[in-house]
């Protein structure tokens, strides 16, 4: 298995524990971390002796979400044209893609904050696992943005359509008392036992056969997301068009500035 700049890789039998390490910025998701993520996800399947794939964050957090100097950069950039900027953005949606078509059980062990882009790759995740004093939320539609890289339906299907539209549409940071009740997450266990239980519940499924574990997977998966990709296959230009609104840069604004904003619906 080769190695990473920005991901920690500890293999255990049959288990391979993958962390997000980006401690010291909260392991929000730059272009680089996101690269080698889907690298990692796309390359895993051919590594026989792996049947369970734990994902979690080095540090206080899972995640915070997608570094916004990064994405800033490339969003602001007048040089780069609108058709450059869509095939980069749509590295996000490989990610998730390739996180959610990996043939291994996977397990999202979730620490602190797991928030926007984070919080998809939970969804992506077969099983999701959290500390007591995670958090988990989707702050894009706040920021003028909608929420994109093909993880609306993903979330639809663990939580319902009203949760789903009040945890996106609000953009509040869920606790995990009530994540745990809207089936969001599958445990809660104290902070200190997050990755001992993670590797428990991994060791259960890595037990298994792993042809037949992974055939059901596939079909499981098949079946609930049969109509995803024909759903949301325009969600990346709709992020496009939401980050060039007026009410974007309003929310932009308003965020750093700490006040309410004042949104017109240009």
């Amino acid at each position: 298995m080769m190695e990473y700049q920005h991901l920690l890789i500890e293999q255990k039998g049959h288990v391979a524990i993958v962390k997000f390490n980006r401690p010291d910025s909260s392991n929000s998701l730059s272009w680089d971390l996101m690269t080698e993520i889907e690298h990692l996800a796309t390359c895993l399947p051919q590594e026989e002796d792996i049947r369970v794939v734990i994902f979690t964050g080095n540090g206080k957090n899972f995640s915070t979400g997608a570094d916004l100097q990064d994405f800033g950069s490339v969003l602001i950039d007048k040089k780069i044209s609108r058709l450059n900027k869509l095939q980069q953005l749509k590295l996000g949606p490989k990610m998730i893609r390739s996180i959610y078509e990996m043939d291994q059980i996977t397990i999202a062990a979730i620490n602190g904050l797991a928030l926007g882009g984070a919080a998809c790759i939970a969804t992506a995740c077969d099983f999701r696992i959290g500390a007591e004093s995670c958090r988990v939320g989707y702050p894009e539609v706040a920021l003028g943005m909608n929420l994109h890289w093909v993880a609306l339906p993903l979330l639809v299907h663990l939580v319902g359509p009203a949760r789903a539209k009040e945890m996106v549409i609000l953009a509040k940071n869920v606790d995990a008392e009530p994540l745990l009740r809207w089936k969001f997450l599958d445990y809660i266990v104290p902070d200190d036992q997050l990755l001992i239980e993670a590797e428990k519940t991994a060791e259960s499924y890595a037990a298994m056969p792993p042809l037949a574990a992974q055939m059901v997977k596939q079909s499981v998966n098949a079946i609930t997301s049969a109509l995803n990709q024909s759903i949301m296959h325009m969600d990346t230009d709709q992020f496009l068009l939401t980050v060039s609104s007026e009410d974007h840069q309003e929310a932009i604004n308003a965020f750093f500035q700490k006040r309410t904003g004042k949104f017109t619906g240009n």
